[in-house]
């Protein structure tokens, strides 16, 4: 059984300028400050974090990175994912815990990383935790482009879906969970996850949480009630630029 791991976490946000929706969006600028600042920023707020190390393959990102003061590592080239590049960078670490937060998150709440973090720490018997949360009202659940968690009663993941799940197959009390890509690791695990073969599920789905579940480790749901906005494509972007004005402008 894991020991309880001690705190605080280090938090490691892949970073590449390759993204097949919207490419170059970490550097995106409009608001005055590249994405990946945003997403940085964000993630050094939370009170159970003292570290945030950007991972990039990309000179440009670990030049925009520094620019404003940012902690940044670069890594290989040939990773297939974001966990495979935060885990080159957790190998050269200390820390006993290592929060994955995706570089396209500028919103994510500090507090949220802080209940994830707890959530990992408070069961033993867990080597991931991660975030679910409500759909917000112009979200639909029917959208395979939003991932779904299903949890049991001890707030552990069951399973992952792009697929509508639970099925309202009778009226029941069951509400669809939109699944935040966040990762809370045990360090150990993560190294060791990266190594796992990868699963049917997994494949079927594109979706590389599922691994962990096939492999018959077990993952901690925390559900937090604030609405998330992910950047996937630049309506989004847009989307986020417009809240991010209007902000500043009520400030």
């Amino acid at each position: 059984m894991p020991t309880s791991p001690a705190l605080p976490a280090t938090a490691i946000i892949p970073a590449r300028l390759g993204s097949t929706r919207f490419p170059g969006k970490v550097l995106a600028d409009r608001t005055g400050k590249p994405l990946i600042q945003h997403v940085y920023e964000q993630t050094i707020r939370a009170s159970l974090i003292d570290r945030v190390i950007v991972a990039t393959d990309d000179e440009r990102v670990r030049d925009a990175v520094q620019s404003f003061g940012g902690e940044a590592a670069m890594t290989r080239t040939d990773h297939p994912n974001g966990s495979s590049r935060a885990a080159e960078v957790a190998a050269t670490l200390q820390c006993d815990i290592v929060v994955n937060v995706q570089g396209d998150e500028p919103e994510i709440e500090p507090d949220v990383l802080d209940a994830a973090i707890e959530g990992l720490v408070r069961q033993d018997d867990c080597v991931v935790a991660t975030i679910a949360s409500l759909f917000g009202d112009d979200e639909d659940p029917d959208n395979p482009n939003i991932v779904k968690v299903v949890v049991d009663q001890q707030q552990r993941a069951l399973y992952f879906s792009r697929s509508l799940v639970p099925f309202p197959r009778v009226a029941s009390t069951g509400t669809p969970l939109k699944h935040i890509g966040v990762y809370v690791y045990r360090r150990p695990f993560l190294i060791q996850y990266v190594m796992l073969p990868p699963t049917p599920l997994e494949l079927a789905e594109s979706l590389e949480q599922l691994r962990v579940l096939e492999h018959g480790y077990k993952m901690a749901v925390v559900t937090t009630e604030a609405h998330h906005h992910g950047i996937d494509t630049p309506k989004q972007y847009d989307a986020f630029v417009q809240r991010f004005a209007a902000r500043s402008n009520s400030a």
